[in-house]
């Protein structure tokens, strides 16, 4: 049922005509999925008029029966009271729910599609809704491998789509601020940064018991493009990121936000690393996760700038200069002098201009045709040295990046490595050709 703060702020009858309206519709309805539904209902020129899973209901993580219920059922109920607190309590029969995407996609009157899937699903759907002219707001990582990231990029060049990646930091004003004081040199020659992620899962987080799927969740098509693992509990719903199959860890996860904001701020967010190297990766003493527990992967940057990304820096960024440094964590910032946090401190003619939040600047780009602040580039881009990590530790050695040709350096294996897509029947892999 919708929250009295939700009703609060839907009770807003502002709402352009029906006509004028972006139509939204929504791939993935697990935590993540209601998180921005919730974003989107809050924004008078759009509407939510298709939502779609393959599970029909289900409370994540949690015993059944406990806590918020998620999926189709709960998604169709919860937008339509959403949009019934502004008409007079009468329902909205407009939504229309899907359990294969590709029935939404194909919708001529969708304007734009919200990809909230499992990595493992984020360039299928965000590939197949470009073919079909829609805009995207996909959840970060863009992807889960790096080919997939490359024929994305490609995609949305080649059709002029609108794209924004859901790293939501770079609309957050604290983080806005650590790349001002960067890039207008406040900081002096930026030397290093330290980019710190949580850890891995260091145990089985749920049950192990191997489970026959429930009604109205069709497992098959969950696993979809990526292998089909016994289903447990341990590597469902919210904990599937922890096995290679259909997430990169918490590493590509988080390193789409953090990662993303350094590169911002090194002036990097369309480049990338010259050298990638990982090192003193632990693993999980258990058989349902093959991804890092502990992990550091150190960085090379043109101009001699270094960066660890690791589980063991303190979470978030620090930029560090030849006159001082500046940190953030999400709700915090601290440097080495104070007054350049303070509001009426004017660090440069490099500034961020954003208003309205990152949802909002989704849909002024729709509407204008602009590029979104994280666009499908740089998306690809933050994500790119976790890729590279996973490549190193595979191979034991480190590994010379070309950032233009995106390229390892006179390593064919490595390189091969890092674009291997292979994708279970009958699913296609996406390919696409930059535009010229």
């Amino acid at each position: 049922m919708l929250s009295a703060g939700s009703a609060a702020v839907l009770a807003r009858d502002e709402r352009p005509a029906a006509s004028e309206r972006i139509s939204i519709g929504v791939i993935g309805l697990g935590s993540r999925g209601f998180n921005l539904i919730d974003d989107f209902l809050r924004r008078p020129e759009c509407q939510i008029v298709a939502v779609c899973d393959v599970d029909r209901y289900h409370h994540r993580d949690q015993s059944w029966g406990k806590g918020k219920a998620f999926g189709c059922d709960p998604a169709e109920q919860y937008v339509s009271h959403a949009y019934a607190s502004r008409k007079s309590g009468v329902a909205h029969s407009g939504l229309q729910v899907y359990s294969d995407y590709r029935e939404l996609i194909v919708r001529k009157d969708i304007d734009a599609v919200v990809v909230a899937t499992p990595d493992h699903w984020h360039a299928a759907c965000t590939f197949a809704a470009l073919q079909a002219g829609k805009d995207v707001y996909c959840e970060k990582p863009v992807t889960h491998l790096f080919a997939e990231g490359q024929a994305i990029v490609a995609e949305v060049s080649r059709r002029n789509a609108v794209f924004q990646t859901g790293s939501q930091q770079r609309s957050d004003r604290l983080f806005q601020k650590v790349v001002e004081l960067a890039r207008n040199g406040v900081l002096g020659d930026v030397t290093s940064v330290e980019v710190g992620l949580p850890p891995g899962y260091e145990t089985a987080m749920g049950s192990t018991e191997i489970v026959v799927p429930r009604a109205g969740l069709d497992y098959d098509f969950w696993c979809g493009p990526a292998e089909v693992l016994p289903l447990i509990q341990a590597r469902h719903h919210r904990w599937w990121r922890g096995h290679r199959a259909y997430g990169g860890g918490v590493l590509m996860d988080w390193i789409g936000h953090h990662n993303d904001i350094a590169h911002w701020a090194i002036g990097a967010e369309r480049s990338g690393p010259i050298k990638v190297e990982a090192v003193d990766w632990v693993f999980p003493a258990t058989h349902v996760y093959n991804t890092p527990q502990q992990y550091t992967i150190r960085c090379e940057y043109d101009g001699g700038i270094t960066s660890t990304i690791s589980s063991h820096n303190p979470q978030g960024l620090k930029v560090i200069g030849s006159e001082g440094w500046v940190y953030a964590r999400r709700g915090r910032i601290e440097a080495s002098d104070e007054r350049w946090l303070a509001n009426d401190f004017q660090p440069g003619p490099f500034r961020v201009s954003l208003s309205g939040g990152h949802v909002a600047n989704f849909l002024d780009n729709v509407r204008s045709r602009g590029e979104c602040i994280a666009s499908a580039e740089i998306g690809h881009r933050s994500i790119t040295p976790g890729h590279l990590g996973y490549v190193s530790h595979a191979l034991g050695k480190p590994l010379q990046w070309d950032p233009v040709s995106e390229t390892v350096r006179d390593d064919i294996d490595a390189d091969a490595l890092l674009k291997n897509i292979k994708y279970r029947a009958p699913w296609q892999v996406p390919t696409s050709t930059k535009s010229a």
